[in-house]
């Protein structure tokens, strides 16, 4: 196999750009500062503030709601209810299935850049391992994106959400504002689209034959052979 390290220098510097996309998917998957809500009745979410996620609503409260050492009320989200909204019902599904793709659009670069390195396959595979590798990541960036631009979205409308009424919610905020969740994975995804980019770039060099090679005994420059037996001289002969 021809050497190729010198071909994939910026293969490698995407997969570190992939490897972090990912990571801030994760990320972004956990927080749950997506949107920030500012709420007037202080009578239960006494800091003003609650936090809403994809997983999660939360808010810090000194009303008697807390139980043990919590510091903070916290309901989770759910797919199956009714009051979910479908920008946080998209996003829970496609968030986790973005999770997926990067992974396998990682794994599938490290093999690829695995057989460049150390040279253990032959160049298509490499190439189709880079291109696999490139439209996952794409698809991660994709998959991401909109449901962070659907949440987007919603704050900047001032969208509101129908709670059930153990979370202790009011169905409209005073306003909202963009939470760190939604600036994450945003990032999360311009580099992995990028990514996903320059591995789809890859491009083997063209590696030609020497046209000229040495030539072996024998052998008349039309590359058949001859005999190597002599012919027997007359003028000897005679003598």
């Amino acid at each position: 196999m021809p050497y190729l390290v010198h071909t994939a220098h910026a293969q490698f510097v995407g997969l570190w750009l992939g490897t972090v996309g990912w990571t801030l998917v994760i990320v972004t998957v956990g927080l749950v500062e997506w949107r920030v809500w500012e709420v007037s009745d202080l009578s239960v979410v006494t800091s003003g503030l609650a936090w809403i996620g994809i997983w999660r609503v939360c808010f810090y409260s000194h009303a008697p709601i807390l139980s043990g050492n919590q510091i903070m009320f916290c309901q989770r989200i759910r797919l199956s209810e009714s009051s979910t909204p479908p920008e946080i019902a998209a996003a829970q599904v496609l968030m986790l299935v973005a999770l997926i793709l990067g992974l396998a659009g990682n794994a599938s670069v490290v093999y690829a850049l695995r057989n460049v390195y150390f040279g253990l396959n032959k160049i298509k595979p490499i190439k189709l391992a880079f291109s696999s590798g490139g439209v996952l990541l794409i698809l991660t960036g994709t998959s991401t994106l909109v449901p962070v631009c659907w949440n987007l979205n919603s704050v900047v409308n001032n969208q509101t959400i129908s709670f059930p009424t153990e979370f202790l919610m009011p169905s409209a905020p005073v306003n909202q504002f963009v939470g760190p969740g939604i600036i994450v994975g945003i990032f999360a995804s311009i580099l992995l689209v990028f990514s996903g980019l320059v591995f789809l770039s890859y491009r083997v060099p063209v590696i030609l034959e020497p046209k000229v090679r040495p030539s072996w005994p024998g052998e008349n420059p039309s590359g058949t052979y001859v005999s190597q037996q002599g012919t027997d001289n007359p003028a000897f002969q005679s003598a």
